[in-house]
């Protein structure tokens, strides 16, 4: 939704009665220049006169009293300012420490152009530089080597009723940022084993026990642990892995577009996944998931529709202990391919004759000429996507692709790209989807899965519920209007976006007798409108006046806003 639709003031809503209802004043205890230092509350210049009175702000703030508008100009141009995408993202961090609302309010107005900033490729630089550029702490640090202090960590941050979303990462990162002088973390090498997963293990049951009406997002685990670590909890909690299923939501949602767009069932589909990570199978596993509930098949039989290669070629079953727990279930019976070369993707693409070609490999060119022109043999609309970031990395150029397929090819990328031209006209392709194999950047389907299972209070996140997501990004496919758009929404629409997949997300949860949310409206105006009231939106409430003893947490400012880290004994060794 754009800003210019956002209602100005909301009067009298139907759902305004709700707990986390959007409308009307908040109530705030703090004064003076405790206000000003409050990130959620600190309206800086934008203070109308009654407050500042009521406030004891007088003196503490220039005259001039200035819209939210005004601020976000001013921000703006001092954001330009900044002579590099680093600079510009520390900038921005640092915003957001002083004022949540012009923060979210700026990125709303110039969302296309500061989405490369805030998120990837430049977040990833940040993340590596976190020790450098450091200014002050923003969420919750749990050091494995001090286990019992978890819970009592975890417990500041409010009471049960507080904490509705947890992002949780366990820091690993590479190497040498242990040789760092300024490096922040446990100068250890990374912990393996049981003792790390007694360190998880606590921290959920801690989630459980404080928060239990929370969602837990994993973000950024390790090959070896965030596919395992998943499929641990996903029967305990209604928690996510945005590097398994957030990829494989958006990829999906693209394939679906792609395939309305060729005429294709999905039922019917071929698919080689080349890069056999996190990622890859991520994908692998919402598709299959996706065939499985479509076709009636068992989740076996829709596995033989998906080829995975990854660094010795071809998954096989021979390949046994090497197999990764994710890539079992799709590694190749070895005799499909006995006396048949199956150790680069030119030769398993020439057997295997696919629809879809996806790439998270992180190698650089690996869909050659002879791939696409090859594949384009085969099929009358080859869906190729190169998902591997940063740009360095990505399998192909769409330029490429396209004149290979000689403009056949439906196309997304990992990165953002210019349009494609071809006999006179532009083809859009990479801002309309942004996956990265490593970080994943899958922000048209997080967050309105999130929304979802927050508002309704999900018990679990089943897999229907994701397929459900899948259709309502997919249903969204500006190509389904016009062939040669992009293939999934661009974030720029990400909130009206997020509104329709949380509604399918709670809809199939209540049919699954997930959902624990009382009264959650039935017919889908009403539901719409209940998710649109409980969704935050940058603009500044006016503010009454409570005494600290009547206030509550968020009211006193006493509430953290921000993700749950965990560190495990340092960065991951190479």
């Amino acid at each position: 939704m754009s800003s210019s639709s956002y209602p100005k003031d909301k009067k009298n809503p139907k759902f305004g009665h709700l707990p986390l209802s959007t409308s009307g004043p908040e109530e705030c205890a703090l004064t003076g220049s405790a206000l000003l230092r409050s990130p959620y509350h600190n309206k800086g210049s934008a203070f109308p006169s009654n407050e500042r009175k009521d406030f004891k702000l007088y003196g503490l703030l220039p005259p001039n009293v200035q819209t939210l508008e005004a601020q976000v100009e001013r921000a703006y141009r001092q954001y330009c300012s900044r002579t590099d995408a680093l600079a510009k993202n520390t900038f921005m961090t640092s915003m957001k420490e002083q004022n949540e609302v012009l923060y979210y309010k700026l990125i709303q107005e110039h969302l296309k152009e500061m989405f490369g900033i805030i998120y990837t490729p430049t977040e990833g630089d940040a993340i590596q530089n976190f020790s450098k550029v450091f200014r002050r702490p923003e969420g919750c640090f749990l050091n494995i080597f001090d286990q019992d202090r978890i819970e009592d960590n975890l417990a500041q941050w409010g009471d049960p009723e507080d904490i509705d979303y947890i992002v949780v990462t366990d820091g690993e990162e590479n190497h040498q940022l242990l040789n760092d002088d300024l490096y922040l973390g446990l100068r250890r090498p990374r912990v393996r084993g049981k003792e790390y997963d007694e360190f998880v293990d606590k921290f959920v049951q801690s989630v459980r026990k404080l928060y239990p009406g929370a969602y837990l997002h994993f973000e950024d685990f390790g090959l070896t642990n965030a596919r395992r670590i998943l499929d641990k909890y996903r029967p305990e909690v209604a928690c996510f892995n945005d590097d398994v299923q957030g990829t494989g939501v958006i990829t999906l949602a693209a394939i679906m577009a792609g395939l309305h767009v060729s005429g294709l069932k999905l039922t019917d589909m071929r698919l080689v996944v080349f890069g056999s990570g996190t990622a890859g199978i991520g994908i692998a596993d919402q598709v299959r998931d996706a065939i499985a509930a479509e076709s009636g098949k068992s989740k076996e039989d829709a596995a033989k529709q998906i080829w995975c290669v990854d660094k010795p070629g071809l998954l096989l079953k021979s390949q046994g202990e090497d197999l990764t727990i994710g890539q079992g279930p799709f590694a190749r019976d070895d005799k499909e391919w006995q006396g048949k070369d199956h150790n680069d993707l030119f030769t398993v693409i020439k057997e295997v004759k696919p629809h879809v070609l996806i790439g998270t490999s992180t190698k650089p060119k690996a869909f050659t000429e002879e791939v696409v022109r090859e594949m384009s043999k085969h099929v009358e609309r080859p869906i190729i996507f190169p998902l591997s970031n940063p740009t360095r990395l990505h399998e192909a150029d769409p330029k490429d692709i396209n004149e290979w397929s000689e403009g056949k090819a439906l196309i997304a990328t990992g990165s953002p790209f210019p349009p494609v031209e071809y006999n006179g006209k532009k083809y859009e392709v990479g801002p309309e989807l942004i996956i990265s194999a490593a970080e994943c950047n899958n922000s048209t389907a997080f967050p309105g899965i999130g929304l979802g299972a927050v508002l309704c209070r999900s018990r679990l996140l089943s897999d229907k519920m994701l397929v459900a997501a899948v259709k309502a990004i997919a249903a969204q496919s500006p190509a389904l209007k016009d062939p040669d758009k992009g293939l999934v929404p661009d974030v720029i629409d990400v909130r009206e976006i997020s509104v329709h997949v949380a509604k399918a997300v709670i809809k199939q949860a209540i049919e699954e007798d997930l959902a624990t949310e009382k009264e959650i409206p039935e017919n889908d105006e009403d539901l719409e409108e209940w998710i649109r009231e409980q969704m935050w939106e940058p603009r500044y409430r006016p503010y009454v006046r409570v005494d600290k003893e009547k206030a509550s947490k968020h009211g006193k400012g006493e509430l953290g806003v921000g993700s749950v880290r965990k560190e495990a004994k340092g960065p991951k060794p190479e």
